[in-house]
C-alpha cells in the first residue's frame, strides 16, 4: 500500500481489484450462464519470465517461455498440409500468420491457451504467410492473421476469421 503525506493529511491508496477481461457476452447468448462463466474464466496459460543481464545494456531483458505439454501449435508448411490437415482424423484449427504482423504476435497467447486446452480433441498449426505462396493463394487469404477450421479434410463453411480476434470467439469457431 502506498502511503502519500501533505501537510494536513496522511492518504492511503489501496490497490486496485483486477479487472476482467472484456468480452463480447452478446455472441454468447444461445448458452448456459454456467458455459459463458466456463468460457470466460478458463486458466491462462502458465508463462514464466526469466532475467538476464548484459554486461552492455543497463536494463535486463526478460524472454517468455510458455509451459511446455501437449497440445502445442505445430508449424508447418505446403508439404506437410495435406498429411497433417487434410487427413487429420481430429478437427484442425490453421493459423496463417507472419513474422511482421503484429495482430499475429496479439493473439499468439490465446492461440497456445486453446492448443492446450483441447490439445486432446483438436490439432492447431501455423502456417507461415510468407514461406507458403501456394497455400496462401489456394485458400485465399487475404488478411492476417486468418483462422481456417478443418473437418474431414475439408474447410467448415463460415468458420474463417481474419484480423485479431478475443479468445472467446475463437472459441465459437471450434
Amino acid at each position: 500500500m502506498d502511503i502519500v503525506i501533505s501537510n494536513s493529511t496522511v492518504f492511503s491508496r489501496r490497490p486496485l481489484p483486477p479487472v476482467p477481461p472484456i468480452t463480447s457476452i452478446h455472441k454468447l447468448n444461445h448458452l448456459t450462464t454456467a458455459s459463458k462463466n466456463q468460457l470466460l474464466f478458463r486458466p491462462q496459460t502458465n508463462i514464466s519470465l526469466t532475467s538476464s543481464t548484459n554486461a552492455s545494456a543497463a536494463v535486463p531483458r526478460f524472454t517468455v517461455n510458455c509451459a511446455a505439454g501437449a497440445g502445442r501449435i505445430t508449424e508447418i508448411n505446403q508439404t506437410q498440409f495435406p498429411n497433417t490437415v487434410l487427413k487429420s482424423d481430429r478437427p484442425v484449427l490453421v493459423e496463417f500468420v507472419a513474422n511482421w504482423c503484429g495482430p499475429c504476435r496479439l493473439i499468439a497467447p490465446a492461440m497456445e491457451s486453446i492448443a492446450q486446452e483441447y490439445g486432446d480433441r483438436l490439432v492447431v498449426v501455423k502456417i507461415d504467410h510468407d514461406a507458403n505462396p501456394q497455400l496462401i493463394e489456394e485458400y485465399k487469404v487475404y488478411g492476417l492473421p486468418t483462422l481456417i477450421l478443418f473437418k474431414n479434410g475439408k474447410e467448415v463453411v463460415e468458420s474463417r476469421r481474419e484480423g485479431a480476434i478475443t479468445k472467446v470467439d475463437i472459441y465459437l469457431l471450434i
